[in-house]
């Protein structure tokens, strides 16, 4: 994979040449990023599956904004305690399923980088509003879909991961390249 990064001029941070836009995400502890991509590796389709699981922040920010981003990310990430979010049900989307998430403090966490970053926000972004979720299948049709949230659905009890760092990716094309990872190492 590093053949094909190139340092980024500006900040000598490795970026893919090909990168179309910057995905932020919030990193899970470590059990529950296992659990969730092992899920994803199960039902998700082989040919389109490209990513372990993964919490979505931010999908599509300016590649040329990379150096505001990782300052951005960096300084609230230093400030930034890990945090409980809870997973609270299985969500059917139509073509998928995923698990719905709920957590104040990443509302917040969210919220102040999107007012940080409001001037790059597209419309995907800008609209973004309620529950995050964490994929475990997509791009089936709707009655694979509907059973797997059944099975899911079946064997689910809420229960709490926790977020412990901000990362930011570059997206290619459907595949994602690494940029950088900023563990949360704040107090309260």
């Amino acid at each position: 994979m590093t053949e094909s990064l190139q340092p980024w001029p500006r900040s000598g941070r490795a970026v893919a040449p090909d990168a179309t836009a910057l995905i932020v995400t919030l990193q899970m502890d470590p059990a529950a990023s296992a659990r969730f991509t092992a899920l994803r590796h199960q039902h998700f389709p082989v040919h389109r599956n490209w990513l372990d699981a993964h919490i979505t922040l931010f999908h599509a920010l300016p590649v040329g904004s990379l150096d505001q981003v990782l300052r951005d990310a960096q300084a609230l990430a230093s400030i930034t305690e890990p945090f409980g979010l809870r997973v609270d049900r299985v969500q059917f989307l139509g073509a998928g399923v995923a698990y719905a998430l709920s957590s104040g403090q990443a509302v917040r966490l969210r919220s102040a980088l999107a007012e940080r970053w409001s001037s790059l926000l597209g419309p995907q972004d800008r609209a973004k509003r309620g529950a995050l979720h964490i994929t475990v299948q997509n791009k089936v049709s709707p009655a694979a879909a509907k059973q797997l949230h059944g099975e899911l659905e079946q064997a689910f009890e809420p229960h709490d991961i926790a977020a412990v760092g901000l990362q930011v990716w570059c997206y290619v094309g459907g595949p994602w390249r690494h940029a950088a990872t900023f563990p949360f190492s704040g107090r309260a």
